[in-house]
């Protein structure tokens, strides 16, 4: 659906480098989630696939298309700080913002209709936006944004000031999009959420790609071959010469079960044989390291996957 080939972007006469050889390629009808730290440069692609500002050099293509001014109607782009007009009715502004994608007066109130059902707003149309609250606001925003019914959808912090179940309710519907076709690039640092819902990531730092990949491959990269184990009915001498063995950490017993991590490198169908000798095995899990993890140790630059995706 999008892809981008060696984007660079600076600013101030070349001084300030904001996105630098950043290519990505985004599937149809998937969700991508492009993470970073404040300052990395995703607000800047967000803004060249948007045409707000242009590439110095490099390319973005929509459906094997080269980027053009056609694109912005099958768009839909929702920023992290918000763009309403406070004093103008939640009608009138889904009717402007409709229009102004190429809609007809009859097809925004289609469409607006449909979204008030789905988000549980239908007697919101006449007040104003100063009258809402931030929560109440930033469902009009998503309405706004998804009205004209995007092919491609940029979301950037969309959860921002929801409580949970209407973080939950947003969720959803950004779900039920995907599933209808639409491609999504999920913009957040809500590490949570994009285990939850993204296919694909891309970590930018520093104004470079550090890593992208399935979002399952990349936590892969980070793991460090560490294992959760619970056992029962333990054999304590047989313990201690499994203990002297291999590298146990974590240990805890609760309920005449003892817990541990261990560290592993090798054959893991013989390791369980060991642990069969110590005693019953109740659990035996991998631990795999969560995308905040991933995020921490990828931007700190503390540890890297052992290839590249």
């Amino acid at each position: 659906m999008l892809k981008a080939e060696n984007v660079t972007k600076t600013y101030n006469a070349g001084k300030k480098l904001a996105l630098e050889d950043f290519s990505i390629d985004v599937p149809e009808a998937s969700i991508y989630g492009l993470l970073g730290p404040n300052g990395a440069g995703k607000t800047t692609f967000i803004r060249i696939i948007n045409q707000i500002t242009q590439a110095d050099s490099g390319n973005v293509y929509i459906n094997n298309q080269k980027l053009n001014p056609d694109h912005i109607r099958q768009i839909g782009y929702m920023p992290e700080e918000r763009g309403l007009y406070k004093n103008m009715t939640v009608g009138d502004q889904l009717l402007y913002f409709g229009e102004l994608k190429g809609m007809t007066k009859n097809d925004a109130l289609k469409e607006a209709k449909y979204w008030f059902e789905q988000l549980e707003i239908d007697q919101w149309w006449k007040k104003k936006l100063s009258e809402l609250s931030k929560g109440m606001a930033q469902k009009i925003q998503f309405v706004v944004t998804v009205l004209h019914r995007p092919k491609l959808l940029i979301l950037d912090e969309p959860f921002s000031g929801f409580d949970p179940v209407n973080a939950n309710l947003i969720k959803d519907q950004i779900l039920k999009l995907k599933d209808n076709g639409t491609t999504i690039i999920l913009s957040t640092h809500r590490m949570e959420s994009v285990e939850e819902m993204c296919d694909y990531v891309a970590l930018v730092n520093q104004a470079r790609k550090v890593l992208d990949g399935k979002v399952f491959d990349v936590r892969e990269q980070f793991k460090k071959n560490i294992f959760n184990v619970t056992l029962a009915e333990v054999n304590n001498a047989r313990f201690e010469q499994f203990n002297n063995q291999f590298e146990i950490q974590n240990y805890s017993t609760e309920n005449e079960l003892v817990s541990f991590d261990l560290k592993n490198n090798n054959d893991q169908n013989l390791l369980l044989n060991e642990l069969m000798k110590v005693g019953k095995i109740r659990s035996f899990d991998e631990k795999i390291p969560s995308m905040n993890e991933v995020f921490i140790n990828a931007v700190s630059g503390n540890e890297k996957p052992e290839m590249t995706l």
